[in-house]
């Protein structure tokens, strides 16, 4: 079954003028991402990797967990 996306705006895209924000969408199965001056080109996930995202985002890291440093 084709699920239609339906597209909403972050709430931190701003709300200027342009096409300068990002867009999520949901299924049952996957979270999908844009950019919307970019509609063309997305990005699938699930929820479990992007809650890992959002709470690393949230803590403040900026490499992911368990990377080591590189001399």
């Amino acid at each position: 079954m084709k699920h239609v996306l339906r597209w909403q705006r972050f709430t931190f895209s701003g709300g200027g003028d342009g096409n300068t924000c990002i867009e999520i969408a949901a299924t049952p199965t996957a979270l999908h991402l844009r950019e919307s001056d970019s509609p063309g080109t997305g990005l699938t996930t699930s929820t479990a990797p992007m809650a890992h995202l959002i709470r690393g985002l949230k803590a403040g890291r900026t490499r992911p967990v368990g990377a080591g440093r590189r001399g």
